[in-house]
C-alpha cells in the first residue's frame, strides 16, 4: 500500500479507516483533536456513512462507542488525558461489560502541560481496569497498532486502551498503509446479559475479566511491539515504553551498549521482564509521564535490584521527556544543536484581538471591581481561561470542565455574594448543565455568564452542541426566562451591559447572562472560504 506522511494522529486516523472503522465519538481536546479532524475530512466516512459528529463530553462519547460495540460495529473513542476523568465511569465498566465490535479508546496525555491543566498518566487507567494498553513509539507503529487492535479487541473480547503522548501526536513521519477492511455486519452479542451489570451478573463478568489477565501477559510477552535487544555492557538494563525507546535511539544510532527491553503493549511482559533484571546490576526505566512502570517494577521484583528513573530522580519528576534528558540519564554529554537565547521571553497566550471575551471581561470587571469589592469570580475550560492574564486579571478559579457553575454554588452557599460564573458555550453543554440544575433546585444566589463564541474556539473551531440552543437550555433546566439575558458583547453596548450585569447580581436567585458574538477566527475563516 502506499506511504504517507502523516502526524501520529493522523495514523491513528488512517489506521481507523482502513480497518472498517463504523463511528468515531470524540469531545476536541488538544492533542487528540485531529484523530476526529482528519476522519470528518476523509471522503470514505461519507461514502462508507461512518460516524463522525462531536460528542457533547467524553461521557457521552465513551457510552456512544460502546452502544456502537455492543451492536457489533468498530467503535473507536478520542480524548485528551483527562477527559479520561470524564469518560471514568463508562471506560471502568466496559471493562467489565467487555464488547462485541472492537472498541479503542485513544488517550491523548500532555506531558508538560502545553494545554492542559495537569500532567496525569492514562496507563494508570488501563492498569486500574484491568485491561490491555498500547503505547506507539512512533507513527507507523500507531497506525499498526489501531489497524490490528480492533481485531485485538474482539478477539480478547475487551476495549483496548492506546495511549498517546503531545510529540508524538503532532510530529510528522511516513507511514505505511495496509489494505482496506469493509466494516464489521450488524451482530449482537450471543449473552443477552453481557452488557447487563446488576450486582449478580457484574460479579460473575468481574471473575472472567480477572480470568483473563494470564492471557494479557502472554500477549504481551508474545507482543511484537514488546522487544528484548542484548547489550554487551550488563551494568546497566533499559526498560524504554513508547517514545521513551525513540529518545533512547536518538542517543544510540549504531545501537545501544546496554540491554534494552521496549514495551509498548501492556500488561508488562513477566518473561522478557526478568530476563533483563537477571542480566543486569542496575535497571533505568525510561517513560513519558508518571513513573508507572517504574513503580510495578518495584512491586515486581521484591529483590535488591536497584531501579532509576523519575522516583529517584534519574530522570525528572515532571515534564516531558525529551532525548536530552534521557542522554544525561545513560551518561551522555549531548550538546544541543540549538540553544534558545536568552534575550528570548516566553509568551503568553492572549485572547484574540477582537475577541468578543475581551469585551465581556472588561465590562464584568469594571462592575465589579467598582461596585463589589467582596466578588469572586470562578471560571473554566476554554479561551476566556486567558481572562486570568493581564490585563484582565479577572477570574479567580479554573479547576475542570464544568467547575466554574458548581463552585460559584458553592461559595454562595457559604455565604459569598456576589458569586460569579464564567462559562463557555461549549464547556457549558459539556458539563455545566448538571451544575446549573442543583443552582436552580436550591435557587442559589449566582449570576452565571455564558461566554458565548457559537463555537469550541480553543481547539480550532469546531461545532458546539449548544449554539443557537442555550436560552432554551436554560430555561428548560428551570430558570425565569425573565432573568435569561442576552447581550453583545461590543463597546458601542457597554453602558447595556453593565446594567444588565447589576441587575443580575442584585437579584436573589439564579440568573444567567449570555454575552454573544462569534469567534473572530471561525468568522474570518467563514469569509475566506466564500
Amino acid at each position: 500500500m502506499s506511504k504517507q506522511l502523516l502526524l501520529g494522529d493522523e495514523a491513528i486516523a488512517q489506521a481507523a479507516l482502513d480497518a472498517g472503522l463504523s463511528g468515531v465519538y470524540a469531545y476536541p481536546g488538544t492533542p487528540s483533536t485531529e484523530i476526529t479532524e482528519y476522519i470528518q475530512m476523509a471522503p470514505i466516512t461519507a461514502q462508507e456513512n461512518i460516524h463522525c459528529r462531536w460528542s457533547a463530553n467524553e461521557k457521552t462519547a465513551m457510552e456512544s462507542a460502546l452502544g456502537m460495540s455492543f451492536a457489533g460495529k468498530r467503535s473507536l473513542v478520542c480524548m485528551k488525558h483527562v477527559g479520561m476523568n470524564v469518560a471514568a465511569d463508562c471506560f471502568i465498566n466496559a471493562a467489565i461489560t467487555g464488547v462485541k465490535g472492537g472498541m479503542i479508546v485513544v488517550a491523548a496525555d500532555d506531558p508538560s502541560m502545553h494545554s492542559s491543566q495537569n500532567e496525569q498518566d492514562s496507563r494508570f487507567y488501563g492498569d486500574f481496569s484491568l485491561i490491555p494498553i498500547f503505547e506507539p513509539s512512533n507513527q507507523q507503529e500507531a497506525y499498526d497498532m489501531v489497524y490490528h487492535g480492533f481485531d485485538f479487541s474482539e478477539k480478547t473480547g475487551e476495549p483496548l486502551l492506546l495511549r498517546m503522548v503531545t510529540r508524538l501526536a503532532h510530529s510528522r513521519s511516513g507511514v505505511e498503509r495496509k489494505e482496506q477492511m469493509p466494516q464489521n455486519k450488524l451482530e449482537c452479542s450471543d449473552d443477552p446479559r453481557q452488557f447487563i451489570l446488576l450486582p449478580g451478573n457484574a460479579r460473575k463478568r468481574y471473575k472472567a475479566l480477572l480470568e483473563k489477565q494470564a492471557e494479557f501477559i502472554k500477549l504481551s510477552e508474545e507482543s511484537p511491539y514488546n522487544q528484548y535487544i542484548d547489550g554487551p555492557n550488563k551494568k546497566l538494563g533499559i526498560i524504554a515504553c513508547g517514545i521513551g525507546y525513540n529518545y533512547l535511539m536518538e542517543n544510540y544510532p549504531e545501537g545501544c551498549e546496554y540491554p534494552v527491553l521496549k514495551i509498548s503493549q501492556y500488561p508488562l511482559p513477566k518473561k522478557q521482564l526478568m530476563q533483563l533484571i537477571e542480566a543486569c546490576d542496575e535497571i533505568l526505566v525510561i517513560e513519558d509521564g508518571q513513573p508507572f512502570v517504574e513503580k510495578q517494577i518495584k512491586g515486581y521484583l521484591g529483590i535488591g535490584v536497584k531501579v532509576k528513573g523519575r522516583l529517584d530522580g534519574t530522570l525528572p519528576h515532571d515534564g516531558e521527556l525529551t532525548p536530552d534528558s534521557v542522554a544525561r540519564a545513560v551518561g551522555k554529554d549531548r550538546k544541543a544543536e540549538f540553544s534558545i537565547p536568552s534575550l528570548v521571553e516566553v509568551r503568553p497566550p492572549a485572547l484574540c484581538e477582537g475577541c468578543g471575551h475581551r469585551d465581556m471581561y472588561t465590562v464584568l470587571t469594571q462592575v465589579l471591581k467598582e461596585e463589589y469589592p467582596t466578588h469572586k469570580v470562578f471560571s473554566d475550560i476554554g479561551c476566556y481561561t486567558l481572562g486570568a492574564n493581564a490585563p484582565f486579571h479577572a477570574i479567580n478559579s479554573c479547576v475542570d470542565m464544568g467547575a466554574s457553575i458548581t463552585m460559584a454554588k458553592g461559595a454562595a452557599d457559604a455565604g459569598l455574594h456576589p458569586s460569579v460564573a464564567v462559562i463557555g458555550d461549549s464547556t457549558f453543554t459539556h458539563s455545566g448543565m448538571t451544575g446549573l440544575l442543583d443552582c436552580v433546585n436550591e435557587n442559589t444566589n449566582v449570576t452565571i455568564v455564558i461566554s458565548d463564541n457559537e463555537t469550541t474556539a480553543m481547539t480550532g473551531g469546531q461545532d458546539s452542541a449548544g449554539t443557537g440552543r442555550l436560552e432554551s437550555i436554560c430555561q428548560g433546566i428551570g430558570v425565569a426566562p425573565e432573568h435569561i439575558r442576552v447581550v453583545v458583547p461590543l463597546k458601542k453596548n457597554y453602558e447595556e451591559m453593565k446594567q444588565v450585569i447589576r441587575e443580575e447580581i442584585e437579584y436573589k436567585g439564579v440568573s444567567v447572562i449570555i454575552p454573544r458574538r462569534e469567534c473572530i477566527q471561525t468568522l474570518a475563516r467563514k469569509k475566506r472560504n466564500k
